[in-house]
């Protein structure tokens, strides 16, 4: 997976996250629609660290391969 498509799902997941934020009703967050989009945004936050981990540990395969 190369660095342009781990920013294009970076930004769709940032996208998902604004999309929920809009759907929650803060006056009753853990009710109907709001904790679908609650789930949503976990899952957004989730995947966006998925992505960040395997940026960081294919930077450390590179320098550990340079090395040899």
């Amino acid at each position: 997976m190369n660095k342009t498509l781990t920013i294009i799902i970076v930004i769709a997941a940032i996208a998902l996250i604004a999309y929920n934020v809009t759907m929650i009703d803060f006056q009753n967050p853990f009710s109907g629609d709001s904790t679908i989009a609650l789930i949503g945004i976990v899952a957004s936050l989730c995947a966006i660290m998925l992505i960040l981990i395997f940026r960081t540990s294919k930077k450390i395969q590179k320098k550990v391969e340079q090395r040899n």
